[in-house]
């Protein structure tokens, strides 16, 4: 279910309510923030073939502030930004208890994902629990964010559109996280799945503040994966593997840059299980794994709990490339003399 922002906030707000907890409830306020530029005629148009993003093609960024609700262990912030005309994004921040300025981690679940997950406060509780503030936002054309368009016009058939604004998105996300004293923004995560993981792959190949990539079944290798994943329609599949729109999404496919990755801090989770990845697309994402990046594969159900849902144990990785150190959570600073900050 997808609820319009008033709704999602007055939920957080219950949430927290219900829980014995009082939000900081203050009242709506709206940011412009000046560092975009934009000519008499407004923004150019947006190039989604091209990944770096191009701050001429966006508004003044807009920041309205919803509901803030503490909880025993964590905070969590809900406000919306603007920088496309009729694209306002939700944003859900969660941030640790006790911990000044923590390192930041980007969730992208992309399509097909629970648009509520930072609704839950055992997922917000487990995120805080790894010593890093954790910023949520639905990908393009998914969500909330999937509005006034034919049914026709979807994730897929929108794929360049879908991959590509996500991937700016992302990075006039960490401009606004940039402006905050709050966060640690030398120390950039990101954690995207499925196309998640796709976004997660080009947006770090455009912005090296990013500065530890984790993915799971990211979608690329776009011939094969239109060809034979179930997530397209049969009857539309003819449209997605055709000359022409193959050849658009051929700067958007994370197997052609991932090399690109190399020296920074990259794992590839694949779950062999998972159909909606077909085995042609996850050998060769497997195969197209930079020189130093690392691979985690999880054959069954009962490996990817053991591995991954258990007690968060997935995150793990991520604090490690961090510098967050688990037992006490001090933050270790980049001469590895650990700061303040601790629990």
């Amino acid at each position: 279910m997808v609820f319009p922002f008033p709704l999602f906030a007055f939920m957080l707000a219950s949430a927290a309510l219900a829980a014995g907890q009082s939000p900081s409830a203050t009242a709506a306020d709206r940011t412009v923030i000046p560092y975009f530029t934009e000519g008499t005629s407004g923004p150019l148009p947006e190039r989604y073939d091209v990944l770096a993003v191009d701050r001429a093609e966006f508004m003044k960024t807009v920041v309205e502030m919803g509901q803030t609700a503490v909880y025993p262990d964590y905070t969590e912030e809900l406000l919306r930004v603007t920088w496309r005309q009729h694209d306002p994004i939700d944003v859900s921040i969660v941030k640790p208890n006790g911990i000044t300025k923590p390192p930041v981690v980007i969730f992208l679940y992309g399509y097909g994902s629970d648009p509520e997950k930072f609704l839950h406060q055992e997922f917000c509780a487990t995120l805080a629990g790894k010593g890093f503030a954790a910023v949520g936002f639905q990908t393009a054309l998914t969500g909330p964010r999937y509005h006034d368009r034919p049914l026709k016009k979807w994730f897929v058939s929108e794929l360049p559109e879908s991959i590509g604004a996500s991937v700016h998105d992302v990075q006039l996300m960490i401009d606004y996280l940039e402006t905050r004293s709050d966060l640690d923004t030398n120390r950039i995560g990101i954690f995207g799945q499925g196309s998640g993981g796709a976004i997660s792959i080009l947006a770090a190949v455009a912005d090296h503040r990013i500065k530890a990539v984790d993915v799971m079944n990211p979608w690329g290798d776009w011939p094969d994966w239109l060809l034979n994943s179930p997530v397209v329609p049969d009857e539309e599949r003819a449209d997605y593997t055709s000359s022409a729109f193959l050849k658009s999404l051929k700067p958007l496919d994370p197997l052609l840059w991932m090399e690109n990755l190399d020296g920074r801090p990259f794992r590839l989770q694949l779950t062999l299980f998972d159909p909606a990845i077909p085995d042609k697309v996850r050998k060769k994402m497997q195969d197209g794994l930079p020189e130093k990046g690392q691979l985690a594969t999880y054959p069954d159900q009962d490996s990817y709990v053991v591995n991954v849902s258990r007690n968060g144990r997935m995150l793990v990785w991520m604090q490690d490339q961090l510098g967050i150190l688990r037992a006490d959570h001090s933050i270790v600073d980049n001469n590895g003399d650990s700061t303040s900050g601790q629990r």
